[in-house]
């Protein structure tokens, strides 16, 4: 019996968040938080799904060609059905499909980091399906299925490539950057989890107003700053006034859940703080020149109930073995 293996890393959006939506450029990072997938025969007479530290479910279906008929789960594994219906399968036979997405979740609280673990699982489960690791288009197609044809794909982009990545929404180009030398960063999980769908649909029906513009303006400027630290440094504090215009303006509160406040006392000591992605909760981003200066400012500020995330950059984006 031959299992196939793959995985494919979460993400962390440093800026062009809601303006990528507009056709401005984002800036992703791939952190080392990985979705696992492993698919196997299965000697059954349905499709088996089971998904340890997320649904003690286990997920049956039957399917004849893309169409999928499910027997129990169908709630609990949407996203399998929206990579099933787009990939298929390569091999006969039914299929014991294990998905773990535990690498997302809070170790203490339980609850899910948002860092992009439904993008993360729908690249691996592409690659695990389809046996490659050229899932951009499908894993793109997949993802908008699942979300009602909701968000821009950066997060789909950003498991595929890995490392760190310009995106713009339009054909979906992805542009690889280095890393600037000399910008020391720690990601902040807020504890608080945010729904990014609830924003998305807030910003719909809110209209198109001034700052949305703006910020689509200070989106390319800020992309382009990611080529250097001292351009990066010097940039975000614009780039977030911009942001907290628009945030406002669409009554999105992407500062709330203490990211203002860590915004204030790292623009005091010398630092840049700043939300990623949707805000209101989930992650931000501490950025200086010194580990040393970033850790003690955290430490301070222990007490506020922040928590530095043990997740780094990730080169790799979704590999994919067979065993």
């Amino acid at each position: 019996m031959t299992a196939v293996l793959a995985s494919a890393p979460g993400k962390v959006v440093l800026c062009g968040e809601y303006a990528v939506l507009d056709g401005a450029a984002a800036v992703s990072m791939a952190i080392n938080c990985r979705a696992n997938v492993k698919v196997s025969d299965f000697d059954g007479d349905w499709h088996r799904v089971s998904a340890p530290g997320y649904s003690s479910l286990e997920g049956r279906f039957v399917s004849n060609g893309a169409t999928v008929d499910w027997l129990q789960g169908e709630h609990e594994y949407r996203i399998v059905d929206a990579v099933w219906r787009t990939v298929g399968r390569m091999r006969n036979g039914y299929l014991s499909i294990e998905l773990d997405t535990r690498a997302f979740l809070d170790d203490v609280a339980g609850s899910k980091i948002g860092v992009g673990s439904s993008a993360a699982l729908t690249v691996a489960l592409a690659a695990a399906l389809s046996e490659s690791s050229d899932v951009l288009d499908p894993a793109m197609r997949a993802h908008s299925m699942f979300q009602q044809g909701v968000g821009s794909g950066v997060d789909i982009a950003t498991g595929v490539s890995g490392g760190l990545i310009e995106y713009r929404m339009n054909e979906a180009t992805i542009s690889r950057l280095r890393w600037p030398a000399g910008l020391a960063y720690r990601l902040v999980w807020t504890g608080v989890p945010a729904n990014t769908r609830t924003k998305l649909d807030k910003l719909q029906l809110a209209g198109h107003r001034a700052s949305r513009t703006s910020l689509a303006s200070a989106a390319e400027t800020m992309a382009k700053a990611w080529r250097s630290a001292s351009a990066v440094m010097s940039e975000y504090p614009a780039y977030i006034e911009t942001l907290r215009q628009f945030s406002v303006d669409h009554d999105l509160g992407i500062f709330d859940a203490g990211h203002d406040k860590l915004v204030t006392e790292a623009a005091a000591a010398g630092l840049v703080y700043k939300p990623c992605g949707a805000g209101g909760g989930d992650v931000g981003i501490l950025l200086g020149e010194d580990d040393e200066q970033l850790d003690d400012f955290m430490i301070r500020r222990k007490a506020w109930g922040r928590q530095v995330l043990n997740a780094r950059l990730e080169p790799d984006g979704v590999e994919m073995e067979q065993r």
